[in-house]
């Protein structure tokens, strides 16, 4: 019995080590402050010995892209904080709008800069990944976004090849209010601004609650749905090695991406 006055002498242990509970890779996301849907998105997918780790980057509760090029400010910090000691197989910063606005290179190599033992990415790199994985290349676009967001984002996706058949935002400045959005409302927009000769529809945002109806959408409209949280997520898998197949979040989640493979 310990007694007060008394110094603790513990016996000599041999405790037994594994590579824990995460033993098959380790993930990092870059969250927006205001972002209310990605982190539930994540948990909701993450395979079966994968970890997910989530530092939040400060952020202003007003999107524009004025407020979204600050992001960059506090990019390398945010990244040097994601388990360091256990050096996550991929880091990514998980805003679409701001990886646009910004730019895939720079927001990279800030993360690169504050994680540099983990491969840098950013969620519209892994919407990229997935629209080419599918080979879409004609695709309609809905986004909670500002129009001056909308537009950015529409003459990225033109610069990088596809053809924008039409761009649809709710014209939201919140956070707050674009993860207030239901998936029910996501799924009947979705299906009111696709288009038949479009290849895939994209609803753009880590911080909308789409994924939740992506599978839905696609039984309705008979073909591919990305949203930003589950391209993101498929992408980061299949560059940290994990080719799981899961279902129940869209047909992303069957393709291989040998292209994307370490």
């Amino acid at each position: 019995m310990f007694m007060s006055g008394d110094i603790v002498s513990s016996k000599d242990w041999s405790p037994a080590l594994n590579r824990g509970r995460h033993h098959r890779a380790r993930l990092g996301f870059i969250l927006m402050s205001t972002d209310l849907a990605a982190e539930a998105d994540f948990f909701d997918m993450v395979p079966e010995g994968v970890a997910v780790h989530i530092t939040r980057l400060k952020t202003e509760d007003y999107t524009t892209n004025e407020t979204l090029a600050r992001h960059i400010d506090y990019m390398a910090d945010a990244a040097s904080r994601i388990q360091p000691d256990l050096k996550p197989d991929v880091v990514s910063y998980s805003c679409t709008s701001g990886s646009i606005v910004i730019g895939e290179d720079r927001v990279m190599a800030e993360i690169k800069t504050g994680a540099p033992w983990a491969q840098p990415m950013c969620l519209v790199q892994g919407v990229l990944d997935a629209l080419n994985e599918l080979g879409a290349k004609k695709i309609v676009v809905g986004t909670p976004y500002l129009d001056e967001v909308n537009t950015a984002e529409a003459e990225y996706l033109l610069k990088k090849g596809f053809e924008v058949l039409d761009i649809q935002g709710l014209n939201l400045s919140t956070g707050t209010e674009m993860g207030q959005v239901t998936p029910e409302f996501w799924k009947e927009f979705a299906v009111a601004i696709d288009q038949p000769e479009a290849d895939a529809i994209f609803l753009s945002c880590g911080g909308i609650r789409s994924l939740e109806v992506a599978e839905a959408i696609e039984q309705i409209t008979g073909k591919p749905v990305i949203t930003s949280n589950q391209a993101q997520f498929w992408s980061c898998l299949r560059r940290a090695g994990i080719t799981d197949e899961l279902t129940g979040f869209g047909q992303i989640f069957s393709r291989p991406g040998n292209a994307l493979l370490p």
